[in-house]
């Protein structure tokens, strides 16, 4: 691990690029406020005197809930510079849940947006101090935000000294009193990943470069790789704040021009199957396409067009959180367009593995990542599927009083248990094969990952979104269609098209891992923050 990050410590190192890039813009609202350093600075300051006059010390709790904002990421660097702890919770969260989260994490104080405190039992809360994400003003409690005596100088900016093993913050996977999960993350979780992105992103990015924040702060995804990195190397941050629909992201993508985009997958997928899928269906294109010499020059201009509708100005796309889906992956390969899977965890702050578009091994999800060691629980690694185990100063902690959960997952040798199966080729690349409690056994104890299945139900003409579940040993796949490319495409009898593929589907598939039939949603199935499908709630539909 860079070992001047860890002997300057975290904050010192975000202190050092609030000096350098003093009047640089920092964050910025979409369409609406924007901040630079030096605004960021003297916001700052004033919330420390704030935290001082209501005795929050080094090691107190800080909870933020609200959506992505300039405001958020300006009350996170707070809580961190002044030795606080964040909590940061996700606003998709139902307010019990986040009421659940502050009273377990013993936060002292709340930032929350005017949206969701309403629906907070503020009762709940007594004497927790709660502050508007809107404008920093009290909404319970003593708080009052001080003017500063004068503006603040660059040669001002000294933060509190942390040090690597110190609780930095804790992100909460579940939020409800039984099962909520702090995961406590350690400022040398934040400083390896922040080496990371250095090594990563740092050849590609320069400040003064603008990065379009689509992701979920409060997920370690998102607030590693398009908040963290980015503000202490002066790339400018801007929130999208609005709902990402496929007009309004493609349009702020195309004014932005971000220099990486951060994404999950199911955004790419959404603007694939919209806008390239029935370009290349076409009849005309597939001859083009089998055409030697015009193949190559339609495929470049499909992978331009692809690329300027994403601003155009972007190095790599990078996608994680969750699965790519096969069909899509083959065509953003096959027209070479610059995209790369990598994978983590919350518990590793997050990452684990990636490797750059390039050099980028299709259907991995890359290598072990900087200062991080991977390793599969099996006897024959590279053939043979089993958890996938981590080691390195990306490791959580542990979960906030929850030693047994803990105990579960960081074995006595410092190994983390991921949940998710894989195998790891002679290359050293990582395959992920499924998350271990979701593997289905076959009738004559096959292992069946549903994961796997799934993905080739999705490359069913029509298809967007499937899950496969099992019913006295016979597989089932619920299935959600996108109605305008139902409309399009003519089709009347979706459960008869859907029906009319299904043996083409199972001819993919091993015989203990046939899909016997489809029951088709209307809606999009329910998803998490971070936008992978609930699983859990379908496994007991009828079929």
């Amino acid at each position: 691990m860079n070992e001047k990050l860890v002997a300057n410590g975290y904050n010192a190192h975000f202190a050092q690029a609030v000096r350098k890039y003093w009047d640089m813009p920092a964050l910025s609202d979409y369409q609406e406020a924007d901040f630079k350093y030096s605004d960021v600075a003297q916001t700052i300051a004033q919330l420390h005197m704030a935290f001082d006059e209501l005795g929050i010390k080094a090691g107190d709790k800080i909870a933020i809930c609200g959506k992505n904002s300039s405001r958020w990421g300006i009350a996170f660097w707070a809580c961190l510079t002044h030795g606080a702890v964040a909590v940061p919770i996700l606003h998709e969260f139902h307010p019990e849940q986040v009421v659940d989260i502050i009273r377990h994490s013993e936060a002292k104080m709340l930032f929350v947006s005017n949206l969701i405190w309403p629906k907070i039992d503020a009762t709940a809360l007594e004497g927790v101090e709660v502050v508007s994400l809107k404008d920093y003003s009290c909404l319970q409690g003593n708080y009052s935000l001080p003017e500063l005596a004068e503006p603040l100088k660059p040669e001002d900016i000294h933060y509190y000294n942390d040090a690597p093993e110190e609780l930095a913050l804790l992100n909460y996977t579940s939020g409800t009193t039984s099962n909520s999960k702090g995961v406590m993350i350690p400022y040398r979780a934040l400083i390896s990943n922040m080496d990371f992105a250095i090594t990563v992103l740092g050849p590609h990015a320069k400040a003064g470069d603008k990065i379009l924040s689509l992701l979920p702060m409060a997920h370690m995804y998102g607030m590693a790789f398009e908040f963290l990195y980015e503000i202490c190397a002066g790339i400018h941050v801007i929130f999208l704040t609005k709902n990402a629909s496929p007009t309004v992201l493609l349009k702020a993508l195309r004014e932005i021009k971000p220099v990486v985009i951060i994404a999950v997958p199911l955004i790419i997928e959404k603007v694939v199957r919209k806008a390239v899928l029935p370009k290349l269906q076409k009849p005309l294109m597939k001859v083009l396409l089998h055409t030697p010499i015009v193949s190559r020059i339609v495929k470049n201009k499909v992978r331009d067009g692809l690329c300027a509708a994403f601003g155009g100005h972007f190095w790599e796309l990078i996608l994680g959180g969750a699965a790519l889906s096969r069909e899509i992956e083959d065509v953003l390969r096959d027209i070479r367009f610059p995209y790369t899977v990598g994978y983590g965890t919350t518990e590793c702050a997050p990452i684990l593995a990636y490797r750059d578009w390039d050099t980028f091994a299709p259907t991995s999800c890359g290598q072990a990542a900087l200062n991080m060691t991977l390793k599969i629980n099996s006897k024959d690694p590279q053939r043979i599927d089993g958890e996938i185990l981590a080691k390195g100063p990306n490791v959580m902690l542990g979960y906030y009083k929850n030693p047994e959960a803990t105990e579960a997952v960081i074995d006595k040798d410092g190994w983390y248990h991921t949940g998710d199966m894989g195998i790891i080729d002679a290359d050293g690349n990582l395959y992920i094969r499924g998350r271990c409690k979701n593997m289905l056994l076959g009738a004559n104890g096959q292992n069946i990952y549903p994961e796997e299945i799934e993905d080739k139900i999705c490359g069913v003409p029509l298809v967007t979104e499937a899950i496969v579940i099992q019913k006295n040993e016979k597989l089932y796949g619920l299935v959600y269609c996108d109605p305008d490319a139902v409309r399009e495409a003519g089709v009347t009898d979706l459960a008869a098209h859907l029906e009319s593929h299904r043996a083409e589907l199972n001819k993919r598939l091993p015989g203990y891992a046939q899909v016997v039939g489809f029951r088709i949603y209307d809606t999009e199935f329910e998803k998490t923050p971070k936008k992978s499908i609930k699983r859990f709630l379908y496994l007991d539909a009828e079929v």
